[in-house]
């Protein structure tokens, strides 16, 4: 039996959850550790949006949209972050 793409997407959200888990205490650099858990949750709000909000069907501008807002949201989520680390 072949999954469909919900149980897949289902089980890489499971997997990068747990991945999520472990990059705590794995990576000891926080800059890079941020950057690698937002990579994760950019990846995550990616995969629910094309696959749980069925955007996956939608037309390439609003892809393209809201794929750029979840970049947007992240990149200023590492930039805070990255201040506060620094000073």
């Amino acid at each position: 039996m072949i999954p469909d793409r919900l149980d897949t997407t289902w089980i890489v959200l499971i997997g990068l959850a747990l991945a999520t888990i472990l990059v705590p205490p794995l990576v000891p650099r926080p800059l890079f550790a941020n950057a690698l858990l937002l990579t994760f949750a950019a990846l995550k709000g990616r995969r629910i949006v094309l696959d749980f909000l069925d955007l996956r069907a939608a037309p390439a501008l609003w892809r393209g949209l809201v794929s750029a807002w979840i970049l947007i949201v992240v990149l200023f989520a590492w930039l805070a972050s990255a201040v506060v680390v620094l000073i």
